[in-house]
């Protein structure tokens, strides 16, 4: 059975990248009838975020890509660990790394180093002057091997500050399968020997993450491409415990319409930011799924069930996948228009109570009609509340604007007081017999259907770009419509 994991660094919120991958790992999983997993590594104890953990979880569950098991929400809604692998939090995890160190260290294969950090940057600054790429060199810098076993023990017992790296084998290949770039050969001079246990005594993302790995069963293991440097390291761990490695995959990296990375300082790239702006789950999950991946067919608007039937990861691309906002907008526009009016209304509820449009007691099928008249319109959620304000509260205009073209205002004031007796007459109030009855008006008038719709669309909306009249009239009801149109005769 494919599992997959996704195993985010709290030190920040949920952003577009990791998403990303976390949608690739749960589409593979689901595509093979597979497991995808969360795991918290939260080893990086100086750059944590307060409340990421929660971000990361309720960012998952708002994309519809929950864990199967791992950090998740239990069934009162709370953050927990569930699954029989755990602990998911790498930090209380400490006494399982550790005993995997010490066997590396007895086994010959990791080793005691206590170089200050000055001491490292002289080294660096050595082997930039002599043009030697930058590694760590265990021959001339303190450690197990260069000051002996009985010395290092001394030191640690007296309290002296030390880390704990790998050994990097010499004159060995290291070669793997990508499953998106193919076969990988690195020569191990270029591995830099790797420091798997820190100082303040929690191991780095080296070692963590292949212990890790093995112990929760991950088959495969997604993740961007700056990572694929560290993966020999990761593969000679495996080696080193005579564990199976999973199989590795390196995604293409999102960049913005500058051609850089994208990242916090370009802007918004968190799950949430885009969630508050108003763009819909689907959307942004169908956005971000074809961020680096095609499905060689000219459909771009799917379903999460449709990602999941067509997914393929050997349909990743290589080149870096450009992050195109117009794309984005365009997307969710079409997810807007696609679900069904009751959940799109339920939806923008939340930003027409912000905006003190609406609350608990107001109708719902009058809501429904009020985000009906903008729904094609909008291109995110937030923008509901200042689209249909003109429905609460009649902004100020011109008299001139009542004009259609060549018209007049006195036509037009002509044409509103025509109808105001026949709207006055309509008792079955709503779009259609609206539309019919003044449509059947004009033309046995011979009017202009612009010279009468236009100042009544004007009057009712204030506004010079609104939806139809009828569909404002059958907003406002009967009342408010001669209300409007009244008010506006008398502006003219």
């Amino acid at each position: 059975m494919i599992v997959t994991r996704i195993p985010p660094s709290p030190t920040g919120m949920f952003h577009i990248g990791s998403l990303r991958t976390a949608l690739y790992d749960y589409l593979l999983a689901k595509h093979e009838g597979g497991k995808f997993f969360l795991r918290i590594e939260d080893t990086d104890r100086e750059r944590l975020v307060e409340g990421a953990t929660e971000n990361i979880v309720e960012s998952l569950y708002w994309a519809h890509i929950p864990p199967d098991e791992g950090v998740m929400l239990d069934e009162k809604g709370s953050i927990a660990q569930i699954g029989d692998n755990g602990p998911y939090v790498q930090s209380e995890r400490l006494d399982i790394y550790e005993t995997y160190i010490q066997q590396l260290l007895d086994d010959g294969k990791a080793y005691y180093a206590f170089d200050t950090a000055e001491e490292l940057e002289e080294m660096r600054n050595r082997q930039r002057l002599n043009k030697q790429p930058p590694r760590y060199d265990r021959l001339t810098m303190k450690n197990s091997f260069t000051l002996g076993e009985e010395e290092a023990q001394k030191r640690i017992t007296a309290g002296e500050p030390y880390v704990v790296r790998m050994v990097v084998p010499e004159n060995q290949t290291i070669t793997f399968t990508d499953l998106i770039r193919g076969d990988i050969s690195v020569e191990s001079k270029e591995v830099d020997e790797q420091i798997i246990r820190k100082s303040d005594g929690f191991p780095t993302y080296h070692l963590a993450v292949v212990v890790d790995d093995n112990a929760m069963g991950a088959t495969h293991v997604l993740r961007g491409d700056e990572w694929i440097s560290s993966t020999p390291k990761h593969i000679l761990l495996y080696q080193y415990f005579g564990w199976e490695q999973p199989i590795f995959g390196h995604l293409p990296v999102i960049v913005n319409e500058t051609g850089k990375k994208l990242s916090k300082r370009h802007g918004d790239v968190s799950v949430f930011q885009f969630k508050d702006k108003g763009y819909l789950p689907e959307a942004l999950v169908n956005f971000v799924a074809l961020l680096g991946w095609n499905p060689g067919t000219e459909q771009e608007v799917f379903t999460l069930e449709e990602l999941i039937k067509a997914f393929d990861i050997n349909k990743v691309q290589k080149k870096p996948a450009f992050f195109d906002r117009t794309k984005l907008d365009w997307m969710n526009q079409q997810w807007i228009k696609k679900i069904p009016l009751e959940d799109l209304t339920n939806r923008c509820l939340p930003y027409l109570k912000e905006a003190d449009l609406a609350d608990d007691s107001t109708d719902p099928a009058w809501l429904q009609k009020l985000v009906n008249l903008q729904k094609d319109r909008l291109t995110v959620l937030s923008e509901i509340a200042e689209n249909v304000a003109f429905i609460v509260n009649l902004p100020d205009y011109e008299a001139d604007l009542l004009t259609w073209k060549k018209s007049t205002l006195e036509d037009a004031k002509a044409k509103l007081q025509g109808m105001q007796p026949i709207l006055e007459s309509i008792d079955n109030w709503n779009t259609q017999t609206l539309n019919d009855t003044l449509i059947a008006w004009i033309k046995e008038k011979g009017y202009g259907v612009g010279d009468c719709l236009w100042p009544l669309r004007v009057a009712l909306s204030g506004q010079k770009n609104s939806p139809g009249p009828f569909d404002i009239a059958d907003v406002l009801g009967k009342e408010e419509t001669q209300k409007r149109i009244e008010a506006a005769i008398k502006k003219i």
